[in-house]
């Protein structure tokens, strides 16, 4: 698809990082996948993909996490 941000590159399968910051607490997701820009590098995600990081970045906020670095995991 073409790119909403920069309307020059096109996305293409491939993985992003993607930080969560609430209530003072940072999560980072290191491989996430994502269709990428090939021009400007914006990513974007599926809806099912969203839900998994809003999830496991509540959890992880839940159990009192200040900051996690984690690699992103498929939801079970």
């Amino acid at each position: 698809m073409k790119c909403v941000i920069c309307k020059q590159g096109n996305t293409r399968a491939g993985t992003a990082t993607v930080i969560l910051e609430r209530d003072g607490s940072t999560v980072v997701f290191h491989k996430v996948p994502a269709d990428v820009c090939d021009n400007c590098g914006e990513a974007y995600h599926s809806s099912e993909v969203t839900e998994a990081l809003l999830q496991q970045a509540a959890a992880s906020i839940a159990q009192g996490a200040e900051v996690d670095i984690r690699r992103y995991a498929v939801a079970a």
